[in-house]
């Protein structure tokens, strides 16, 4: 598995809805996060879009000399940015992280967000302007001059200087439920995200892009976008899902779940259907839960569990096509330690490197009673691979 964690640049805190127990993001703290996800073991971070984010790829800029092999999953809009000035960035970026680059293209999502940015094509137009897009960004980075005139997008004589570090260019990722998505997803990018839906509908959609995919003869990767919330016990971790919510009021529900009603993306409708803005049936599949949904968009599922329980949810998803996963928790700096300690374990993972020397204790807990090493326990058993 690929495990990749979330920076919150649209906010972070210990509840959700309410800025009871919410905290500040800024920068030093997203280098914290960065930093602790690099140290524990994560590939690299999703870094997302939006009018309620700080911009992805200024954010994404201002941590590569913080790290040194962590990737950074830059989202990119296509409707907001030439082909040709998006071509600059992502090779600039590539080069100065020493091709740490991935791209995650995102062509849908709120309609109204869109309009803000001067985008007011229908959902369909704008999976066409996105396949243009990358008609001329993968050209340039490729290496050739182009010229192009679609319906969309035109641009003569257009040529990248500077080539990017990764060949072709850096991998592409990208999620979207609809028909119009799906193809696009079939033909042009590397690995199809989607939300976290029940694994039986997961399969579907992956069943559907990979046969897709097959007509144009080409292979895609598969990923999966989940919250989570591990905790030592089954009995804690749905202890703390109820915590996470437990400020939300039925007024705050209803103002989220109106304007999600208002999109016109076909993933943010299935996310809505899990819950149906209620309570009362929140977990949706075996420790699949959908409160985050209730208020938050895009991805509103969090697998909850102990370590070996959320490991075998995570191998149900591998079963049918998912080796990568996206992951993010509530706090993110806390819950990337969470994670990575009781699950990682589980996956075959390790959680921090390995000291070089074995005479430092420091790595394994504070000392007992100024003397003593503490004990630790069993090994816990891994998840069964097929």
């Amino acid at each position: 598995m690929d495990i990749l964690w979330f920076l919150p640049i649209h906010g972070d805190g210990r509840y959700l809805g309410t800025q009871h127990g919410a905290r500040a993001v800024d920068l030093p703290y997203l280098q914290q996060i960065a930093q602790a996800a690099e140290h524990l073991g994560y590939s690299g971070v999703l870094i997302p879009t939006g009018r309620s984010c700080e911009d992805s790829w200024i954010v994404a800029a201002s941590l590569i000399a913080v790290t040194r092999r962590l990737k950074f999953l830059v989202a990119l809009r296509p409707s907001t940015v030439s082909p040709t000035a998006s071509a600059r960035q992502t090779a600039t970026l590539d080069r100065l992280s020493e091709g740490r680059l991935l791209v995650n293209l995102v062509a849908g999502g709120d309609s109204g967000d869109l309009a803000a940015d001067g985008t007011f094509l229908s959902h369909d137009e704008r999976y066409e302007h996105a396949r243009e897009f990358l008609d001329v960004w993968t050209r340039l980075l490729s290496g050739e001059t182009v010229d192009y005139e679609g319906k969309h997008i035109k641009v003569k004589g257009a040529k990248q200087l500077f080539p990017p570090v990764q060949k072709p260019y850096p991998p592409l990722y990208f999620g979207g439920s609809s028909d119009a998505a799906h193809d696009l997803a079939a033909d042009k990018v590397e690995l199809y995200l989607t939300w976290g839906e029940p694994p039986e509908e997961v399969a579907k959609k992956f069943a559907d892009v990979r046969a897709r995919a097959a007509k144009q003869g080409r292979t895609v990767k598969f990923g999966v976008r989940l919250h989570v919330i591990a905790r030592e016990t089954n009995e804690q971790a749905w202890a703390a899902a109820e915590e996470l919510i437990k400020y939300l009021d039925d007024d705050t529900i209803a103002k989220a779940q109106n304007a999600f009603s208002g999109m016109d993306s076909e993933g943010q409708r299935r996310m809505r259907e899990l819950h149906g803005g209620s309570r009362a049936k929140l977990e949706i599949s075996p420790n699949l839960w959908a409160g985050v949904g209730l208020v938050r968009g895009g991805a509103g599922t969090a697998l909850v569990g102990d370590g070996a329980t959320i490991a075998r949810r995570l191998k149900e998803y591998q079963d049918i096509g998912a080796d990568t996963f996206v992951l993010s928790g509530y706090p993110h700096l806390e819950e990337s330690y969470r994670f990575a300690e009781l699950v990682f374990p589980h996956l075959g993972l390790k959680a921090t490197p390995k000291l070089q020397s074995s005479n430092l204790i420091s790595p394994f807990g504070e000392m007992v009673a100024n003397a003593h090493l503490p004990a630790s326990l069993p090994a816990p058993l891994r998840v069964a691979q097929s």
